[in-house]
């Protein structure tokens, strides 16, 4: 073994004591790439139901012992270069990609700041960022006032729990479900689990649409889903009972809540969506006028539109189903191009302001790539949007579509839309392309 004099060794130690010292710079900007656990803060205290609703019952308000009043969600954070990154928003097979992000010391509170951008729906985060933590609110800009607590942490990969207890039964399958059970207005939804151990995924069908993909957890007898789109912020709980039923609650963001029950039932089915909206007697035709982004008004009647089949698509910006409508459409006359169809989409936006509503029609329209018309028709209030269109019994969903003939007569009628988080996309899809192709080829 070699001999290193004392005065080495004591410079040796020194020089190791001093760099051991020194921090080595970040190789990012920003806050650190990989997973992170999000949660969006409802409430510490369990809001009352909506007004027409009774008080849960005792037991349900157990169903915190998970959540604490939390929504959570996971996204990763990705980085394209070393100070721009992206975020992608998970939800069970679904991937949001969220690139309208700025970062930044702010000059006011002297931290570094992250403002994401969700344009499309009106929304944004606006945080402070500290190493592995970022924390400050989700804001809705067509809501007065509203916006929720918001926490991140860096290298959390669970979304309500690391539990794993072992679950009272296989959930999997389709279950009859009420909404608004103990309301004078409850209504009907299918929801469809898929359980691999303690993971739990699905979503619920509803005849005017679908929650869209719910990630979660069953853990004994209880059951955590949740989902964060930008747009809407979903939070299911439930209990299961011993004889293949549910007691649950529902909440959306901090503003609604309700109760729902389900019993497992494989037939049970909803009605038919080419059924649920229909002319008003005496009407066979749809006939309007709304203007475009750029102010010209323009009417199925035009010439444009003459000798063509149409498809009316009745909608709204801020609607996650309807988006997911529009991008099926885009993508579909995409593949199958056709010179005798025609789309035009009918947008009711939340935005009483024409300037607002037009810039989100705009943004929608280059989201999607839309390479048809979409109208400012109004405002999303149902009644509003029934006055626009008096020769319809009313709207009952944001998306519906209707089919017209050459001569603007009305062939059918289908309301909602079943997205490719449900069991019945396939089944549209199929529908679709068969009752498209025969117009062609008439």
């Amino acid at each position: 073994m070699k001999n290193y004099s004392p005065f080495y060794l004591i410079f040796l130690f020194l020089l190791i004591g001093i760099t051991s010292c020194i921090k080595v710079p970040d190789q990012f900007l920003g806050p650190p790439p990989g997973k992170w656990r999000a949660v969006l803060r409802l409430d510490d205290i369990r809001r009352p139901l909506n007004k027409k609703a009774e008080p849960l019952p005792d037991e349900m308000m157990k169903l915190e012992d998970v959540t604490r009043g939390e929504l959570p969600f996971i996204f990763n954070l990705v980085y394209d270069t070393k100070d721009q990154f992206h975020l992608e928003i998970l939800n069970g097979d679904e991937v949001i990609e969220v690139r309208e992000i700025e970062y930044g010391r702010d000059r006011v509170n002297g931290h570094d700041t992250l403002y994401i951008d969700f344009p499309h729906y009106d929304s944004h985060i606006v945080a402070i960022h500290e190493e592995d933590v970022i924390e400050g609110k989700w804001v809705v800009e067509t809501k007065k006032d509203y916006s929720i607590p918001f926490l991140a942490k860096h290298g959390k990969g669970h979304r309500f729990t690391t539990l794993k207890k072992d679950p009272i039964m296989d959930v999997s399958g389709n279950w009859e479900v009420t909404f608004d059970v103990d309301t004078d207005d409850p209504y009907k939804a299918v929801g469809e689990f898929n359980q691999n151990g303690n993971l739990l995924t699905g979503t619920f069908r509803t005849e005017t649409g679908d929650y869209r993909f719910l990630e979660g957890t069953i853990q004994d007898r209880k059951i955590y889903l949740s989902c964060f789109d930008g747009s809407h912020a979903f939070l299911f709980e439930a209990k299961i009972n011993g004889d293949n039923s549910m007691i649950g609650s529902f909440r959306s963001g901090k503003h609604y809540t309700s109760t729902w029950s389900a019993v497992k039932n494989p037939t049970f089915e909803l009605a038919d969506p080419n059924t649920l909206t229909s002319m008003k007697e005496g009407f066979d035709k749809l006939s309007f006028s709304f203007p475009n982004s750029e102010g010209k008004f323009i009417s199925n009647n035009d010439d444009a539109y003459k000798g063509k089949y149409k498809i009316i698509q009745i909608l709204g910006t801020w609607c996650p189903n309807c988006a997911d409508e529009t991008e099926y459409l885009t993508e579909y006359f995409k593949k199958n191009k056709t010179d005798k169809i025609k789309v035009i989409g009918l947008a009711f936006e939340k935005h009483k302001v024409e300037s607002k509503a037009i810039s989100a029609i705009n943004t929608f329209k280059k989201r999607f790539n839309v390479p048809y018309e979409v109208l400012w028709a109004g405002s999303s209030s149902k009644k509003e949007a029934a006055e626009k269109l008096p020769m319809l019994e009313h709207i009952l969903s944001y998306p519906t579509m209707i089919f017209l003939d050459p001569n603007n007569k009305v062939l059918k009628i289908h309301t909602g839309f079943s997205g490719p988080a449900t069991s019945k996309f396939d089944e549209f899809n199929q529908e679709f392309d068969s009752f498209i192709q025969k117009l062609i080829k008439d």
